[in-house]
Order: structure tokens, then C-alpha cells, then sequence
């Protein structure tokens, strides 16, 4: 397909939603009509292609929404998408609304079914990296992690109001299965004493190193990030270990959930969505496809999607002696 051909552009959403995927939906909408290529909203992610529930997209229709958490296109998982017969039905229903290019908002799994249903059917798809993990490769930040970590920031503030009036060890369980990225720039953020990340976790013993060298009598309360990893055991876990191996420590569990993911977008979010949208309507007009916008010391690059969902992206070590130095 020449860009010629390119005259109807459906955009989705898709897997867990992120703060700033509004900015990006407005910057995608936008930019395409601004090039004269009608939109159309898929709702649902890829269960709307299937469902077809598809919508024209007018520049209204995205009015209002830069500075909203979640998605309004909604989001859904959808294991029908993982089967050839329900990317069949995706693909019938693009060609009978007349979409010809397809530009998903999403994290890891997203990209991954991207990839697939653009190789089975040829098809130009434009990924833009929306996760408050921050782990896809190629990007030096994700659409929506800024907000979590401000999230988690301002929660843990609060957690520390509370902690330092009793003696304790708290632990923070804060969003990141594979990735390590909001709970160690979380303790940094935070003035917390460790992070116990999935990254190392096969490497060390996480909790005994802490609690050996880090967890010192000089505090009166200590607070840990940990990543809700089974690779950590998460903060129930270790709250469990510590019970057993180190009763002498009185130990508190803070879960923070789901509200890492909501909330209006930060300034920086709302900036790499815009820019990154813009990006995927660019990248289409010059014939790219099946990549990621990704953002590089502040330049926008195309990283294709093998790339992008292969390789894993690697936390930066030196961080974590930055928290255990600044915890003394």
C-alpha cells in the first residue's frame, strides 16, 4: 500500500490504561485530519475491532480530553485477539469501515499483537508506547509513567508523615511485574531507604541485604519500595518473611494499587503523548511501519516493534547504590 492509498486511519487502546493516553488519542485525531485522513475511534481496543465497534473521529470529539486520566476510547483484554479467527474478524471489520492504517496506544502485549496482525495481513501499524511501567525497549520514557511516579511520590510522602510517629519497617508495593523502573525512581523520589526491584532479584537476597547493611538503628522508620513482582514476592511476602526471619521488626504493608494508574496527566506526560502522536500520523506519511515512537535524549526515533517487545530494557544500577548511599 503507497501512502496514496492511505485515507482512513483507526486509532485503539489497548491493555492497562495510562495518564496521557487522552493527549496522545487528541495528537493522533488531530494531526491525521490536519492531512486530510478521516479517523475512526475503535473502541475497546482490539475487542472493538473484532466487536466493531468503530466510531468516526471528529476534531470535537477529542476536545476537552488532554487533561484526563484513563482512555476514552475504554480499554479491554481481549483473548479472541490472540487467535487467527479472531484477527480475521478484526481485519474484515477494518476493510468494511474502510481503515487502512492502524495506530495502537498500549504497553508490551499490545505491540506484541500489533506485530502479528500486521504481518498476517500487511498492514502499516504505528505503536505508541503507552505504560506507567516504563519497560519498553527503545524509549527513554513511556506515555504515562511521569503521573505514576508523581502518584507514588505524593503517596509515599504521606506514608512518611505517618511512619516517622511510630517505629517502623514499611513496606510500599508499587505497579512494575517485570519492570523495577517506578519503584526504584519511586525510592529515590522519596527519600526511601531501598527498592527491591524484580531486576536482581535472582541475583541477591534483597531482604537480607537490607536488613543486614541498609536497615539502620539510627531511624526510627524505614520505608521500601518494593515492585509487585513474584520475582520480589511482593510486599506481602516479604512482610511475611520478615515476621518469620526478623521478628523483632514491626512491619506495616502498603499496597497502592490501581491508584497509580489514574489521575490527570503531568506536564511532561501530556508533552511526550502530543508529541508522540503527531509522530505516528508523520511516521505514516513517510511509509513507516510496523514501529513504536520511541523518545531518545529527547528526540523522537522509530524502534521496530521486534525491537521494541524483544529486548528488555535495562534499569540503570547506579540508581540503586544512589538510594542506598542517600539512605545513610
Amino acid at each position: 500500500m503507497s501512502e496514496s492509498d492511505l485515507k482512513c486511519i483507526g486509532i485503539l487502546t489497548s491493555g492497562g490504561d495510562a495518564p496521557g493516553m487522552n493527549a496522545a488519542i487528541r495528537a493522533v485525531t488531530r494531526t491525521a485530519i490536519y492531512n486530510g485522513f478521516e479517523v475512526k475511534g475503535i473502541l475497546r481496543g482490539y475487542k472493538g475491532l473484532i466487536t466493531g465497534e468503530i466510531i468516526p473521529f471528529k476534531t470535537q470529539n477529542v476536545s476537552n480530553i488532554i487533561q484526563q486520566g484513563g482512555t476514552i476510547l475504554k480499554t479491554a483484554r481481549c483473548p479472541e485477539f490472540m487467535t487467527p479467527e479472531g484477527r480475521r474478524l478484526a481485519y474484515e471489520n477494518m476493510v468494511k469501515e474502510g481503515i487502512n492504517a492502524l495506530v495502537v496506544i498500549g504497553g508490551d502485549g499490545s505491540l506484541t499483537g500489533a506485530r502479528i496482525f500486521a504481518a498476517e495481513y500487511n498492514l502499516p501499524i504505528i505503536g505508541l508506547p503507552g505504560t506507567i511501567d516504563n519497560d519498553l525497549y527503545g524509549t527513554d520514557t513511556t506515555i504515562g509513567y511521569d503521573t505514576a511516579l508523581n502518584t507514588i511520590m505524593e503517596a509515599v510522602d504521606k506514608i512518611r508523615d505517618t511512619a516517622s510517629s511510630h517505629e517502623r519497617l514499611f513496606f510500599i508495593e508499587v505497579m512494575g511485574r517485570e519492570a523495577g523502573f517506578l519503584a526504584l525512581n519511586g525510592a529515590l523520589a522519596t527519600g526511601a531507604e531501598a527498592a527491591i526491584i524484580p531486576e536482581i532479584a535472582t541475583e541477591v537476597d534483597q531482604l537480607a541485604d537490607l536488613i543486614q547493611n541498609g536497615f539502620r538503628k539510627s531511624k526510627n522508620s524505614s520505608i521500601v519500595l518494593v515492585a509487585e513482582s513474584e520475582l520480589t514476592g511482593g510486599a506481602m511476602g516479604l512482610a511475611e518473611r520478615v515476621k518469620n526471619e526478623y521478628p523483632q521488626y514491626d512491619v506495616r504493608v502498603t499496597i497502592l494499587g490501581h491508584i497509580q494508574r489514574g489521575g490527570s496527566p503531568s506536564a511532561s506526560d501530556r508533552i511526550l503523548a502530543s508529541r508522540m502522536g503527531e509522530a505516528a500520523i508523520n511516521a505514516l506519511l513517510e511509509g513507516q511501519r510496523n514501529v513504536m515512537i520511541g523518545i531518545d535524549d529527547e528526540e523522537l526515533v522509530y524502534v521496530p516493534f521486534n525491537k521494541a517487545i524483544k529486548n528488555q530494557k535495562p534499569i540503570n544500577r547506579d540508581l540503586l547504590n544512589t538510594v542506598k548511599i542517600l539512605s545513610i
